[in-house]
C-alpha cells in the first residue's frame, strides 16, 4: 500500500491543485491513500522548518509531499514539492492536472477559510475538556470577592466554558483566600471546575489564559513623593511583567484595574511581558464611566442603565475628561416617547450647568481618591462586563472606555496607555477612530497626555522628577467656548479653576490676579487638591438662561481630576 503524507499551506493553490488530484488518485486506485495536513500561513514556516529538522530534510516551499512506509517502519520517504509530486503521479499511474491558475487561487481562498473555522472548533473542543486558567492578583481584595460568581455563572466566558479561578496574594492574607475557596465551592456553580490559593510568586499565572490585576499596592503603605510611588510600582510590575512572559499563555488577556496608576501599570506590564500582545493588555477605565452614568441617572431621576456613550479620556486614576458630548438617554420618562431604540442627546435634558460643570466633576474625582471606600460590588460587575464585551463583543453602536496602548489616535502620543472611546468585536477590540471631537477637546487630550508621559519617563529612569505642564498659552478647557456669540459671558464671569497655569512674568515681576481671578497652583499642585480647599463653581451668563444656550455651551462637559496618590 502505498501511503502518502501532502502538506502545505492553507491557502497554497499549488497545494489545492495537488490536493485534487491526489482525492482523484485515492478514489480510483484503491491501495493510493492520502493524508493531507494544512497550516496557517502565519505558522508555516515554523512548521514546515520543525518536520524537516525532526527527519533531516531540506525543503523551503508549499507544499511538501513524503511517504510513508508502512511496511518497514522508520521515518518517511520525502518525496518533494510541487512538480515532484506531479512528476510521479504522470510518471506512475499516467495521471496529471490540468487545472487553471484562477482555479487554484479560488479554491486555495477557500482552503484557508476551512482551516480557520476548523481551528475554532478544536479551540472550543479543547475549552470544554482544558477549562479557562483565570489569575486574580490582589485576591483578598473585595472586588475578588464580589467577582467570583460573576466569573463562575457562565455568562461572561459563555455557557459551555469551564473555568478556573487562581487568587494570587501575599502569604499574610492566606486565611482569607481559603475561606474564599471554601465559600466558591459552597455556591457548586457547574462551570466552576476548581479554585485554589497562591501565595507563592514562582508558579504565578501559570498558563493563564487572563489575568485580573486588582493591586493597590500604594493604598497599603505610605509612600514620601509621588515619584517613589512610580518607582515601586514599577519594581511590582517588572516583577508580574516577567513572570506572565514566563508562565503564561502567549494568547493571556491582562485586565489592570484599581485606582493607583492604573495607565501606568499597564505599560509597565507591556514593558516587561515582550511576549504578550499589546492589544491583549487594558486598563480599566468604566468604573469611572459607570459612576458618571449613575450620577447623571440620579440628576435625570431615570435608570442608569439607559445613559449610553460617556466617554472617558486620558488617565483613568490621574487626570481624566469626562465627555459628554456623544452621551445618549434611552428610556427616559417624558412627554417624547418612542420605541427602545429612541435616544435623545443628554445634553438636551440637562438644565443645570452649574452642577455639571462643579459638583459632578469634584464628586467623580472623590469616588476615584484613595480615601474613597469602595465594597467591591461596582468595579467587580465592570471587569466582568469588559470579560464580555472582550469574548462575546459589545452591543452593537455603543462606546466604551478603555485604557489601551495608543498609536496616534485623536493626535495622543505614541507609547502611552490612554483612555479612549473602543468597541469589542470578533474576540478583539477597536479604537473608534471616527468620533468627532472639537478643538477645545483636542487641545485638552494634549494636557492629559503630559501626566502620562512625565510617568512613563520617571518609571524608566528616564527623568527623575516630574515636570509640571509648561505650556503657558495652554488652557485646559474653556467649558464656556461653545457659547455662540451673542451667548457670550461678559469679561468678569469667573472661570473654571482646574489647575490652570498663569503666564510666566518678566523677570523680576510678579503676576497680578484680580478679585475674580483664580490664582494658578504652585508647581506639584494637583487639581483635586485644590477642590478639597474650596468648591469651584463657573455659573452660567445668566441664571435665567435659555436651555438652548446651556445645551449648545455643554458639550464637553467635565474634567474629573482624580486624585494622586
Amino acid at each position: 500500500m502505498a501511503k502518502f503524507v501532502l502538506a502545505g499551506k492553507a491557502d497554497c493553490p499549488y497545494f489545492a491543485k495537488a490536493e485534487l488530484l491526489a482525492d482523484y488518485l485515492q478514489i480510483n486506485l484503491p491501495n493510493f491513500k492520502i493524508h493531507k495536513i494544512t497550516q496557517h500561513p502565519d505558522k508555516w514556516k515554523q512548521w514546515l522548518h520543525d518536520i524537516c529538522e525532526k527527519n533531516g530534510w531540506k525543503h523551503k516551499h508549499s507544499p511538501i509531499v513524503w511517504r510513508e512506509l508502512l511496511d518497514r517502519g522508520g521515518k518517511g520517504l520525502l518525496l518533494g514539492g510541487f512538480n515532484d509530486f506531479m512528476e510521479h503521479a504522470q510518471h506512475y499511474y499516467g495521471i496529471t492536472s490540468d487545472m487553471l491558475s484562477e482555479q487554484m487561487l479560488r479554491i486555495g481562498a477557500e482552503n484557508l477559510n476551512t482551516h480557520i473555522e476548523i481551528e475554532k472548533e478544536e479551540e472550543y473542543l479543547k475549552s470544554l475538556i482544558n477549562p479557562l486558567q483565570v489569575w486574580i492578583s490582589s485576591a483578598s481584595a473585595p472586588a475578588c470577592y464580589n467577582l467570583i460568581p460573576l466569573l463562575a455563572s457562565g455568562e461572561v466566558f459563555g455557557m459551555a466554558t469551564e473555568i478556573s479561578i487562581h487568587l494570587l496574594d501575599s502569604n499574610h492574607y492566606k486565611e482569607i483566600l481559603q475561606g474564599i475557596v471554601m465559600e466558591a465551592q459552597d455556591l457548586a456553580f457547574p462551570l466552576l471546575r476548581s479554585v485554589s490559593v497562591h501565595t507563592e510568586l514562582d508558579d504565578a499565572f501559570l498558563q493563564a489564559d487572563v489575568v485580573i490585576l486588582l493591586d493597590d499596592i500604594l493604598l497599603q503603605h505610605e509612600i514620601p513623593s509621588l515619584e517613589d510611588c512610580i518607582r515601586q510600582v514599577t519594581e511590582q510590575c517588572k516583577v508580574y511583567g516577567s513572570l506572565m512572559d514566563k508562565n503564561a499563555n502567549s494568547t493571556v488577556k491582562v485586565i489592570v484595574s484599581g485606582k493607583t496608576f492604573v495607565n501606568l501599570r499597564a505599560l509597565m506590564i507591556m514593558t516587561f511581558a515582550l511576549s504578550i500582545d499589546p492589544q491583549n493588555i487594558i486598563a480599566m477605565a468604566m468604573f469611572l464611566e459607570s459612576a458618571a452614568k449613575a450620577m447623571l441617572a440620579r440628576k435625570l431621576n431615570m435608570h442608569s442603565a439607559g445613559i449610553k456613550d460617556v466617554i472617558i479620556w486620558g488617565n483613568i486614576s490621574g487626570r481624566s475628561y469626562i465627555d459628554l458630548s456623544k452621551a445618549k438617554v434611552y428610556r427616559y420618562d417624558s412627554a417624547i416617547w418612542g420605541p427602545p431604540s429612541f435616544s435623545r442627546h443628554l445634553l438636551d435634558m440637562i438644565y443645570d450647568g452649574n452642577w455639571v460643570r462643579s459638583e459632578f466633576a469634584s464628586v467623580l474625582s472623590l469616588l476615584s481618591s484613595r480615601e474613597h471606600h469602595c465594597l467591591g460590588i461596582s468595579p467587580a460587575h465592570v471587569i466582568a462586563t469588559v470579560l464580555r464585551y472582550w469574548y462575546q463583543d459589545s452591543p452593537p453602536g455603543e462606546i466604551v472606555s478603555m485604557g489601551i496602548l495608543s498609536e496616534g489616535q485623536f493626535c495622543t502620543p505614541e507609547g502611552i496607555f490612554f483612555s479612549m472611546p473602543v468597541r469589542f468585536q470578533d474576540g478583539g477590540w477597536e479604537v473608534i477612530t471616527e468620533t468627532e471631537i472639537n478643538e477645545e477637546t483636542q487641545e485638552t487630550l494634549k494636557y492629559l497626555t503630559h501626566d502620562l508621559i512625565q510617568e512613563k519617563k520617571v518609571a524608566l529612569g528616564e527623568i527623575s522628577e516630574m515636570c509640571p505642564y509648561k505650556e503657558t498659552a495652554f488652557i485646559d478647557f474653556d467649558m464656556l467656548a461653545l457659547l455662540e456669540e451673542e451667548n457670550a459671558p461678559p469679561d468678569d464671569l469667573e472661570t473654571l479653576s482646574n489647575g490652570l497655569l498663569q503666564p510666566k512674568a518678566p523677570e523680576g515681576e510678579k503676576v497680578q490676579t484680580t478679585a475674580d481671578e483664580t490664582e494658578a497652583p504652585p508647581n506639584g499642585l494637583l487639581q483635586s487638591e485644590i477642590l478639597e480647599e474650596e468648591k469651584v463653581q463657573v455659573p452660567i451668563d445668566d441664571a435665567e438662561t435659555s436651555s438652548e444656550g446651556l445645551n449648545q455651551s455643554e458639550t464637553s462637559l467635565s474634567m474629573a481630576e482624580n486624585k494622586n496618590p
